[in-house]
């Protein structure tokens, strides 16, 4: 009784009245009523889009409404977070984003206009893997030592391409350069897609890479896989070293996605969202769909995501920012 007499005090100075509680409680019980915006901040082509786009079925199949996929790419993912934050927090707008849009953005040394914790509500993580580091057929090196060693001969010569300043990619190109003790131009792209483009034409020497632009070209023969970044060796790529095994001991960054609604979303949506992408992450076609593209499904409830991305913020703070070559 004490509790709830309390808790009617802190609605009450906050002016929160048994009326806005009542909307709130019948708009979570009818949500939702219309079709939901579901924001992809990277272009199609990447990892994000694809895991987006393997679970919008089974969104729409759970919630009963149609699921619309929207890519809106730009500022290594920052500029699609920013619309989910800014959006009205009805539940209607959700997204998925990546590590550096939501955590690791290079210890907040990256600037964006909204804060991850603060103007984000939460909802599920969603799935992860490992990037791999890939070079051009025309490079003579065959490893990523012997990358190395072309680094370290000729310093400044050489470029290494990832998705853009801030994102996951971003951190794995300043880990590598930081751990192997070599200078060479950082190349942000807008995205994986165009990197791995890039680099198959050989306009940079080295790329950070996740699985979906990748793997095609990897097994075509146009790219060299010549390391993965987790510790264990990847399952896609199962002859490929770990970067940890040609020395760099302890490299493992993985990338990772999770989704998030507007801060303000009312608890009791927050929860039926959890519940839907939970449900569509364990949906054995969704799981499918996301395993062909090199990931692995990490459902958790939002409570486990804001410990997850406090964890990698703190890791991604550690880690030396030296100047990027703009592309």
């Amino acid at each position: 009784m004490r509790r709830q007499l309390l808790r009617l005090v802190a609605l009450a100075v906050l002016g929160i009245g048994p009326g806005f509680l009542a909307a709130q409680a019948s708009l979570a019980q009818n949500f939702p009523e219309r079709p939901i915006r579901f924001f992809v901040p990277f272009p199609a082509g990447g990892s994000t889009d694809a895991v987006a786009r393997a679970m919008a079925p089974a969104l729409e199949k759970i919630l009963g409404q149609p699921v619309v996929v929207e890519n809106r790419a730009g500022a290594g993912g920052m500029l699609g977070v920013d619309m989910i934050a800014k959006a009205a927090p009805d539940g209607y707008t959700i997204g998925i984003a990546g590590a550096g849009a939501l955590g690791v953005n290079i210890g907040e040394r990256v600037k964006r206009p909204y804060d991850p914790v603060k103007d984000l509500a939460l909802i599920s993580r969603a799935a992860a893997s490992p990037f791999v580091l890939i070079a051009p057929q025309s490079l003579e090196a065959k490893s990523l030592r012997d990358v190395i060693n072309l680094a370290k001969a000729e310093p400044g010569k050489l470029s290494l391409g990832h998705g853009g300043n801030g994102t996951a990619m971003h951190l794995v190109a300043l880990t590598f350069v930081t751990m192997a003790d070599v200078k060479m131009n950082l190349v942000p792209y807008r995205g994986t897609a165009p990197a791995v483009t890039d680099t198959i034409a050989g306009h940079v020497q080295l790329g950070v890479a996740d699985p979906p632009p990748s793997m095609g070209a990897i097994k075509e023969g146009k790219l060299k896989a010549l390391a993965v970044t987790s510790t264990k060796r990847y399952s896609v790529f199962p002859d490929v070293p770990t970067a940890d095994e040609i020395g760099l001991k302890g490299f493992d960054i993985s990338g990772w996605f999770g989704i998030a609604a507007p801060k303000a979303t009312p608890p009791e949506i927050v929860k039926k969202l959890n519940n839907a992408v939970v449900a569509a992450l364990k949906d054995p076609e969704v799981v499918r769909r996301i395993s062909t593209v090199g990931m692995e499904p990490t459902p958790s409830t939002p409570e486990e995501f804001y410990a997850f991305l406090e964890s990698e913020i703190a890791n991604a703070a550690k880690v030396p920012v030296p100047e990027s070559k703009a592309n």
